[in-house]
C-alpha cells in the first residue's frame, strides 16, 4: 500500500449559482519516497488534489488516505495533527511570516507541535545548514532574494521532519537558474531522506526529474 492513496475521489464547488467540478473521480496511489508531478493547465485541480491530500479540504466524494489512514472522517483537530506530524507544505508564494526571521520561520512548525527546546535549535540549526541558509539565520525575508525565501519555505517545511512534502507551484515566482538549485536541493533530500515529494506543477525541469507524472484534464488522470 502506498503512502498516499487517493481512491474515487470527487470534489465539487459552489461558485455562486454554479457548482464546479474541480476533481471527477481520481484514483490515484503514491509510493513512500516517490518524486510524483502532478502536471496539468490551470484549472484542472492539481491545486485541488494537493489541498486534499494534505488534509486542508475535504472531498465531496471517495476516499484519501494517509499512510493507511482514511482521514476523510477525521475531525478539524485531527487533521491538524496528521498535518503537523507527517506533511511538509512549500508555496509558491513563500508563505513566510514578515516580521520573523528566518530562525524563525523555520521554528514555528517545532512551536506548534511544542519541541522541546534544546531539540528544537538543534533541528533549525541543522535543517539551516541542509539549505545553505546557515549565515542568514537572522534576516528577514524582505532582506532575502527570491531563491533565498524559496530555502526558507524548503527548511520550513523540512524541520518536522515530514513523510510527505507538497509543493504547489515551487519554482514559479524564482528565475530558471535559482529554480533549478531549488529543484536540485529537493531531489538531493528526496536521494538522502527517503521523503516523498509531491509537485504541482508546469515546470518542465521539475517533470524532467520526476520519478513519475500524473497528467489532470478538467478534474480528470489522462
Amino acid at each position: 500500500m502506498g503512502i498516499v492513496n487517493v481512491k474515487n475521489v470527487v470534489k465539487n464547488y459552489q461558485l455562486g449559482k454554479t457548482e464546479v467540478k474541480a476533481l471527477r473521480g481520481v484514483s490515484l496511489e503514491i509510493n513512500k519516497g516517490e518524486f510524483l508531478s502532478v502536471a496539468g493547465p490551470s484549472g484542472s485541480g492539481k491545486t485541488t488534489l494537493l489541498n486534499l491530500i494534505g488534509c486542508l479540504d475535504k472531498p465531496t466524494a471517495g476516499i484519501v488516505e494517509i499512510d493507511g489512514q482514511d482521514v476523510t472522517q477525521l475531525k478539524p483537530n485531527q487533521l491538524a495533527d496528521i498535518r503537523r506530524g507527517k506533511i511538509g507544505f512549500i508555496f509558491q508564494s513563500f508563505n513566510l511570516i514578515p516580521v520573523l526571521s528566518t530562525y524563525e520561520n523555520v521554528e514555528f512548525p517545532l512551536l506548534l507541535k511544542g519541541s522541546d527546546g534544546k531539540k528544537r535549535r538543534q533541528r533549525v540549526v541543522r535543517v539551516l545548514e541542509e539549505v545553505g541558509l546557515a549565515d542568514h539565520s537572522k534576516h528577514r525575508p524582505e532582506e532575502l532574494s527570491g531563491g533565498q525565501r524559496q530555502r526558507v519555505a524548503v527548511a520550513r517545511a523540512l524541520v518536522t521532519d515530514p513523510e510527505i512534502v507538497l509543493a504547489d507551484e515551487p519554482t514559479a515566482n524564482l528565475d530558471s537558474e535559482t529554480g533549478d538549485q531549488i529543484i536540485d536541493l529537493m531531489l538531493a533530500i528526496n536521494k538522502n531522506d527517503g521523503t516523498t515529494f509531491i509537485f504541482s506543477t508546469h515546470d518542465p525541469k521539475v517533470m524532467e526529474h520526476a520519478s513519475r507524472v500524473i497528467k489532470l484534464h478538467d478534474g480528470l488522470i489522462v
